[in-house]
């Protein structure tokens, strides 16, 4: 599955595709691509679920995209990101993986495309793998049995109303 576009609401796609999988007695692992400096709700949210939901912020925070000459700290990052999440995947501990904001990561060039198509065809078909972020490589989307493109039609940002616990993070 992939939820891709500009507008909001990507990752919370993912958050409510997974709460419907613990809804009936799956485990769900979210691995974060780009995430990781700031406090989220979600990470607090998943604690309450006692386990049913882990989520891995793995990255170094927002970055300046630059496709070209990606930072080397981001670049590892989302290295080890996509190593823990390949073994995650074959594991077969969980039954959905959420890779959230991998498109960002391809995007970037801090992941090949085919590095990741290659690892998720060798999922297990149990396995629901979900791929989040902007800009998802036609490639990934092709290959995709569902995909979802998330609009920006209008946001708060976009008056000037900074990010907004609860909503945004």
């Amino acid at each position: 599955m992939v939820f891709t576009g500009d507008g909001k609401g990507k990752t919370t796609a993912a958050m409510g595709s997974a709460l419907r999988a613990i809804g009936h007695g799956m485990k769900v692992l979210m691995i974060q691509f780009i995430k990781g400096t700031w406090h989220y709700g979600e990470l607090d949210a998943a604690r309450m679920l006692g386990g049913a939901l882990e989520i891995r912020p793995m990255g170094r925070g927002f970055l300046k995209p630059d496709a070209e000459q990606p930072d080397p700290k981001h670049l590892e990052a989302a290295r080890q990101a996509w190593q823990a999440a390949r073994a995650a995947i074959e594991s077969g501990a969980y039954d959905m993986v959420i890779l959230d904001e991998i498109n960002n990561a391809v995007d970037y060039g801090l992941l090949q495309i085919e590095e990741v198509l290659e690892g998720l065809r060798r999922r297990p078909p149990q396995v629901h793998v979900i791929c989040t972020g902007r800009n998802a490589h036609p490639r990934l989307i092709e290959e995709a049995d569902l995909v979802s493109e998330v609009r920006a039609i209008k946001h708060p940002f976009d008056k000037g109303i900074r990010a907004q616990r609860g909503i945004e993070y």
